[in-house]
């Protein structure tokens, strides 16, 4: 079997002389890449489970490994000479952006753990959940993040913006995150997760008209909530797309969370009326917005 993919070749990330900032800038291109695969290749994805019942504000966490001890939470954010006005999004009191360093990487994942735990009491059992949570999130952000056979993934946040009085560290910054994914159909496929039968899957080529957007861990911290911070990050992960040139947008929503619904579709998302057995069996609505 023989893939043929396009992906926009690799950013090159910069790093000031002092090490307390890092910037980020991409060149758009095109190149080819040809691979080989087994005809008993599999196509297997994990969904995610999105809700805008979201997470509180994170607290500085108990450094203990190696790893954390070299993140550094005291961190400022960039100033606004740093960043392109093309690369976010301001409104109100805040700011979008894609998120550009580790600690921001650390506090997406752990606002991401918040977010996935926040209905249970804090014992020591749930503590312990939290941390290894936010660990696994954190290294696949890391992961995510690498252009991957023409697959890629923005780590979006939303931040609080400084004033001239008031200079906060990135981790008591951030009140939001999302991931926006580009991904491809598969051989068959005519919408993310669809089920086709074996044979339809074949040689194929990964072309930007087969290419689209995923919208995967959205989250607001509870002080931030219904203050427009989950729709300016959308607004922006749009925007984002657009510039990749891609011309739609999903996203999975548990079928009991209205509000998320109601998000989406404010947005201008409309529900996929096809529904497979598979959204069947886990309880999801497939959306989609034509960009």
């Amino acid at each position: 079997m023989m893939f043929t993919i396009s992906v926009p070749k690799p950013g090159l990330v910069r790093f000031s002389h002092d090490r307390t900032r890092c910037l980020q800038k991409f060149d758009r291109t095109n190149s080819v890449w040809s691979m080989k695969m087994e005809p008993k290749f599999s196509h297997n994805r994990k969904i995610e489970e999105l809700s805008v019942e979201l997470p509180a504000q994170p607290h500085p966490p108990h450094l203990e490994s190696s790893r954390d001890r070299a993140l550094q939470f005291n961190r400022g954010q960039p100033s606004d000479k740093d960043l392109d006005p093309d690369d976010v999004f301001e409104f109100g009191g805040y700011v979008a952006r894609e998120a550009m360093c580790d600690e921001e990487y650390w506090t997406a994942a752990f606002l991401r753990a918040e977010t996935h735990w926040e209905d249970r009491n804090r014992d020591r059992y749930v503590e312990s959940h939290l941390r290894k949570y936010t660990d696994q999130e954190f290294n696949e952000i890391k992961k995510r993040r690498n252009v991957q056979f023409g697959n890629k993934c923005r780590c979006i946040v939303a931040m609080k913006k400084d004033s001239k009085d008031v200079k906060r560290p990135v981790l008591k910054s951030m009140v939001g995150t999302l991931d926006l994914r580009t991904r491809h159909l598969v051989g068959g496929e005519t919408f993310p997760e669809e089920r086709v039968k074996p044979s339809n899957f074949g040689s194929f080529r990964m072309t930007r008209s087969n290419r689209y957007g995923y919208i995967a861990n959205l989250c607001v911290s509870k002080p931030a909530r219904r203050q427009g911070v989950a729709t300016n990050m959308l607004h922006f992960a749009i925007k984002q797309a657009k510039l990749d040139e891609l011309e739609r947008v999903y996203v999975h929503v548990e079928r009991k969370n209205k509000t998320a619904q109601d998000l989406y579709k404010k947005m201008g998302f409309q529900m996929i009326e096809r529904a497979t057995p598979q959204l069947e069996e886990k309880q999801l609505y497939l959306l989609c917005l034509e960009i």
